[in-house]
């Protein structure tokens, strides 16, 4: 089992006992049924915008799949926008809250790039290219360093080509 999963369960309690807070000390601000109301609204808009922001996606990857773009950027855009849409629609004010941010659009390039990285350290970079595009790569400018001297190369049996197979590990 990975080291973080381990701590799921907790914080699932812990989002749990504060939203039942955040409920509690709004019933008491604005009173129970602005509350319950409050929350079902909230609800509700999720839910449409659940349906919104998964064509959005959809149209978005499918654009970019017919123009020979990579579909990265899209994919991100989506899985931020459905992900704010589903806190949304879950019945809670802190995750609709949540959820509500993560649709405005400074936030929501804060965890499209988030996301993107993520998702860079997870895949290979085969992968990530073919997701994202080719990467960028910073350069720091400074004094130069020494470039490596070139080794010379091994000469095994006098120079004769020698006859072989390649096999990829994994596949035999």
């Amino acid at each position: 089992m990975r080291r973080g999963l381990r701590f799921v369960p907790l914080a699932l309690l812990l989002a749990v006992v504060l939203e039942l807070a955040v409920f509690v000390g709004v019933g008491r601000a604005l009173g129970f049924g602005a509350a319950v109301l409050l929350v079902f609204a909230a609800s509700l808009l999720g839910l449409v915008l659940l349906r919104r922001e998964g064509m959005r996606a959809w149209r978005g990857f499918r654009s970019a799949a017919s123009a020979g773009q990579p579909p990265g950027g899209q994919v991100t855009d989506g899985l931020v926008g459905l992900g704010g849409a589903l806190l949304l629609a879950a019945p809670g004010l802190v995750s609709g809250l949540i959820g509500l941010l993560l649709l405005v659009p400074p936030v929501r390039r804060l965890a499209r790039a988030g996301v993107r990285r993520a998702t860079e350290r997870r895949v290979s970079a085969m992968v990530a290219g073919d997701l994202f595009g080719p990467r960028t790569v910073r350069v720091r400018q400074g004094a130069p360093q020494p470039a490596p001297q070139p080794q010379q190369p091994v000469v095994v049996d006098g120079g004769r080509a020698i006859e072989g197979e390649i096999i990829e590990p994994g596949r035999q």
